[in-house]
């Protein structure tokens, strides 16, 4: 059998079974333009679509923040089942839910997806949670169903929603290696075209407990660091990714000559869910260049507004594509741009873009831009041009950065306060959670060869 894109090896030594002496998994990620013979620009024009896409559907009766997820574009492979199936998802550290669309969907009740629609029936692992389980009562995307028996998923993304069964199922990550997770068998998604891309479904990896790094957490670890390193989508050719979940292993680069880490502290997660799936961060200002904007920290705290209700915030998210800033912040940004560049700056000649200036120039004009974080031995992320600005056609490099204001105008206001990081701004970064000490390190990095 080929290798799938999506390669989970298990770190483990002479044992053929998934013991705890496993280190964890490792996890191979295609980028999903990376089959298509794109243009940069055409890349860039992609990567903003599936953004502004994402934003704008998150009106109309979304809960804010929406349950982060999809459109994303780091598109993986695996198999499930016994015999094994195969099955790609969305890896998404934005929420918690594994599951795939299963041959039960209803009819025109799923949308079209690459592979063969996974078959319960075909596979001897399969079982079905019982409304009395203790995995139907792990996180808010499950329920009891409407026969009083069966355990039932309902959860909600930015594009829609999706529906069916919880199960638990052997997923293989490796020819002969297999672990046993609880996950969704969907038969009903009612998803905006093109939200996944036509893969099967997403691999959760927030904070929730029916994530894969909680149920590995659970059962296999005493403790998780997740660890990934995305590399450029606008080169010529498109590196694979890597995305490691385990108890060890997948760091960043001590040696002496190695870039310098920023550490930072997670901030404090509501309880509350949704709000408890996402990875937030303590950012309390920016400066472009050595220019400290005066943005005060308030633009980006948390606050609860009702009982069990949260907004604002800033949070890290690999699937959203552009960084998405409160308005305020954005504004600041743009205006200490346009001071520092003059007579650097040009109209934008395509449509969607705010701020631009001549192709080939952000190299040589645009400044650094950098996000200071607070808490406890709180540091500095330097983003560097090529990480918030790029090709927008033949002639212009625009900044690939959004105002809250992006989103529509039916959006509830409370996600207008959120500032998300999104995964261009996190290329050739090396990205380490460590969840036992509850801090995230950044190191730069050649992720195409880590």
């Amino acid at each position: 059998m080929a290798r799938p894109l999506l390669w989970l090896a298990l770190l483990c030594g002479a044992s053929l079974t998934f013991a705890t002496t496993c280190a964890g998994i490792r996890l191979e990620l295609t980028h999903v333009d990376a089959k298509e013979n794109c243009t940069a620009e055409e890349r860039m024009r992609r990567a903003a679509e599936r953004t502004h896409r994402r934003l704008a559907s998150m009106g109309g009766g979304v809960t804010a923040p929406v349950r982060w997820g999809g459109a994303s574009q780091h598109i993986a492979e695996y198999l499930i089942g016994t015999p094994p199936q195969r099955a790609e998802a969305i890896v998404d550290t934005g929420s918690n839910l594994v599951w795939t669309q299963c041959s039960l969907c209803r009819p025109a009740g799923c949308f079209r997806q690459s592979l063969p629609y996974y078959d319960p029936s075909r596979s001897r692992t399969d079982r079905a949670v019982a409304c009395v389980d203790a995995a139907c009562a792990l996180g808010f995307e499950t329920r009891c169903g409407r026969d009083g028996r069966t355990c039932a998923v309902d959860t909600g993304y930015g594009g829609g929603d999706i529906s069916g069964v919880l199960g638990t199922e052997a997923f293989t990550f490796q020819s002969e290696e297999t672990v046993s997770l609880a996950f969704g068998c969907v038969t009903a998604s009612r998803l905006v075209r093109g939200f996944l891309n036509g893969v099967s479904g997403i691999i959760g990896l927030g904070r929730g407990a029916l994530s894969l790094v909680s149920q590995l957490g659970a059962t296999r670890f005493s403790f998780l660091n997740i660890s990934y390193c995305l590399t450029p989508y606008l080169r010529g050719t498109i590196s694979t990714s890597h995305l490691f979940v385990g108890a060890a292993g997948g760091g960043l680069d001590a040696g002496g000559g190695a870039a310098p880490v920023t550490t930072v502290p997670f901030a404090e997660n509501p309880r509350e869910a949704p709000f408890s799936t996402f990875y937030y961060l303590p950012l309390v200002g920016l400066s472009v260049g050595d220019a400290r904007l005066a943005v005060p920290a308030t633009a980006f705290a948390l606050r609860q507004v009702a009982p069990g209700v949260w907004a604002g915030g800033a949070l890290i998210d690999s699937g959203a594509p552009f960084t998405l800033l409160v308005d305020a912040a954005y504004r600041a940004v743009r205006a200490e741009l346009v001071r520092q560049l003059g007579g650097g700056v040009v109209p934008p000649r395509t449509e969607g873009w705010d701020l631009c200036v001549a192709r080939g120039d952000a190299g040589r004009l645009v400044p650094p831009l950098v996000l200071h974080f607070g808490g406890s031995g709180g540091g500095d992320l330097v983003v560097p041009p090529e990480n918030y600005w790029g090709p927008a056609d033949d002639a212009t490099d625009c900044m690939a950065l959004l105002s809250s204001e992006a989103l529509n105008a039916t959006t509830l206001p409370l996600m207008k306060e959120t500032t998300i990081i999104g995964n261009y701004m996190q290329q050739d970064m090396h990205l380490l959670y460590d969840l036992d000490k509850g801090v995230l390190s950044f190191q730069p990095a050649d992720c195409s060869s880590v």
